[in-house]
């Protein structure tokens, strides 16, 4: 997998990426965790599961009930920064198929103001199998745009482009005595896999059995989300959990 730099990708003014080839296209990978294909002006945001707080409270398990709110703060920020023609959310945009009717119209309404003169694609997931309901955009399965196949999981058989998020990917490693892990990107150069962006979100360790069955062993690198940067390293220098 080649990282690259180049001056041109990026619009002036917008915000900075780590620029990389995926089955030949340059795309912009950002801190927050979304994708940035300026060639489309497309934005890609994986796994915001919304409202799985109010999930978790009808099972009876209490989570702080504020990761809605944190998760379209988060989403407005990076769409303010970058405006984009096009939204793609890469499935489980809701925790469960009944997450978006749960939404509060507050909530609804910044969602909705966000969606405002941009097309918006809802990519369906395994939480969230259905169309939401009351809210703008294109449901999908999959979509194909150029050379880029943007679906939820991963495919087994899928050739160079995949974009997908599903598996929530974090990375740890080893550095200066002690051990870090964050979420990441990870890329093979051929597919790419994207962070989990909501707020309650966990991580799986790259180095799990269920990325092997997505990348060869000891062939991608993981791009890991840092305050003001992302870091980047080669399979060989990741560690297990």
């Amino acid at each position: 997998m080649t990282a690259l730099r180049s001056a041109g990708v990026h619009q002036r003014g917008a915000p900075v990426c780590h620029d990389i080839a995926v089955a030949g296209r340059l795309v912009g990978l950002h801190e927050s965790g979304v994708l940035w294909w300026p060639e489309e002006s497309t934005l890609v945001v994986a796994d915001l599961h919304l409202e799985k707080g109010s999930s978790y409270a009808r099972r009876g398990v209490m989570l702080p009930p504020y990761d809605t709110a944190a998760t379209l703060e988060r989403l407005a920020t990076v769409i303010d920064a970058f405006d984009p023609a096009r939204v793609v959310a890469l499935g489980d945009s809701f925790h469960d198929a009944d997450g978006s009717d749960r939404l509060p119209a507050t909530y609804r309404a910044f969602l909705t103001t966000m969606q405002l003169n941009r097309e918006w694609i809802w990519v369906t997931g395994n939480h969230d199998p259905v169309a939401p309901v009351r809210l703008c955009g294109e449901t999908v399965r999959e979509i194909a745009i150029g050379p880029l196949t943007f679906r939820h999981e991963p495919s087994e058989a899928a050739g160079a482009g995949e974009i997908c998020g599903h598996l929530h990917p974090a990375a740890r490693v080893r550095r200066y005595g002690r051990s870090i892990r964050r979420p990441c990107f990870v890329t093979d150069g051929n597919r790419l896999i994207l962070p989990a962006f909501g707020a309650l979100t966990g991580g799986l360790n790259v180095m799990d059995g269920a990325f092997a069955r997505v990348f060869a062993p000891k062939r991608f690198s993981a791009f890991l989300l840092g305050n003001d940067r992302l870091y980047p390293f080669t399979a060989a220098r990741l560690i297990g959990d």
